[in-house]
């Protein structure tokens, strides 16, 4: 299966209808704990579909299309979607989602760990 037809765009995720559960976050990079993290949001809300809106930001490792595509490739994700950062809360909006898990502050803390970790591993 090409995981890529998972991505949707914003006229084709108007085009769906729900129950969603939405889960946001930058996923740069995509690491173990976004699995998890989505296993157990799909576990808690079983019955409804996963989207998952990829953010923009601004000291990206990888683009943004690049990250939906590593996460269309999670089984447990159903869609994906590109979202600018500023425009997050109108999209949530317009999606009328059951339930909107935000992972955008855990992500940043990863982030800024692991440049954390490389940076001592480098000093040492």
């Amino acid at each position: 299966m090409d995981t890529r037809s998972k991505i949707l765009t914003h006229a084709g995720v108007e085009q769906l209808s729900g129950p969603w559960t939405l889960v946001t976050g930058y996923f740069d990079p995509l690491r173990a704990a976004h699995a998890r993290e989505l296993q157990q949001v799909r576990d808690r809300t079983s019955g409804r579909r996963l989207m998952v809106a990829v953010l923009t930001h601004a000291r990206e490792v990888l683009d943004v299309g690049a990250r939906a595509e590593l996460v269309a490739a999670l089984r447990v994700v159903d869609y994906v979607v590109t979202v600018d950062h500023e425009d997050l809360d109108a999209f949530i909006e317009r999606l009328r989602a059951a339930e909107v898990v935000r992972l955008e502050r855990a992500d940043l803390d990863r982030t800024r760990q692991l440049i954390a970790d490389a940076q001592r591993s480098q000093n040492r």
